[in-house]
């Protein structure tokens, strides 16, 4: 694992499917990519590390069965989670044969396939991975909750992230242009002051109720999270 956020390959091709599959695992602070067609998903899995791939069957160009074996052959390690409108037994039997790791049929509540999606998750994940902890902080990357003192804390897809990337370099001094380039995959632009502005949504999050604050400035360089914590 690299320290971003958890990146989903979807491959559907149905608009409206796609969009509300997306938009909910975004909520849930996962990094998706969108392919609406097997070829294009089969370049996706050659050009990038997904750590699960969701997979509709009915693709155009390429099917979903074709796209599944490529995978295993490509990415064999990768869970995949075949998302389809195909309810034959024989179809699922085929899919889990081919190598899926699980299979929902459509239609489908969107809370069962985001616990399907966690389940796959921790499978994959080491299990020192799964969990980070700074001092009374602790971030569960697979259930994708973060916690103070015991207590949660909601975060934003981008507050995660940037949390993510901090807590994997606890005690390293992390440049902004790191930070831009990790959570928001775009060149550093000098100019720019999103991660101070985001790094302050943070701090009224995880340091502002608490005596002992976590993250801290280094001028003119970036941020860090202190591993012992220094108080205020």
């Amino acid at each position: 694992m690299n320290g971003e956020t958890m990146r989903i390959l979807l491959v559907e091709d149905d608009g409206p499917v796609a969009r509300f599959v997306q938009r909910g695992l975004e909520s849930e602070h996962y990094a998706v990519d969108l392919s609406l067609d097997g070829e294009n998903a089969q370049m996706a899995v050659e050009a990038n590390d997904f750590d699960l791939v969701v997979l509709d069957l009915g693709l155009p160009k390429i099917d979903g069965w074709e796209v599944l074996q490529h995978i295993r052959m490509k990415k064999p390690s990768v869970p995949v989670l075949i998302l389809s409108g195909r309810a034959q037994v024989e179809d699922r039997v085929k899919g889990l044969d081919l190598g899926a790791d699980d299979y929902l049929m459509k239609p489908f509540s969107f809370s069962e396939l985001s616990a399907r999606v966690r389940t796959l998750l921790r499978r994959k994940v080491l299990p020192a991975d799964i969990i980070l902890r700074v001092e009374d902080l602790e971030m569960n990357r697979a259930e994708r909750v973060v916690k103070r003192a015991g207590c949660r804390i909601d975060l934003t897809p981008r507050e995660f992230g940037l949390l993510e990337v901090l807590m994997r370099n606890a005690g390293r001094c992390v440049t902004r242009a790191m930070l831009i380039e990790q959570v928001w995959s775009f060149t550093f632009d000098t100019m720019t002051n999103v991660v101070d502005v985001y790094i302050n949504y943070l701090r009224k999050k995880i340091d502002k109720n608490y005596e002992t604050k976590l993250i801290h400035t280094v001028r003119g360089v970036g941020y860090l999270l202190e591993k012992r914590g220094i108080k205020a």
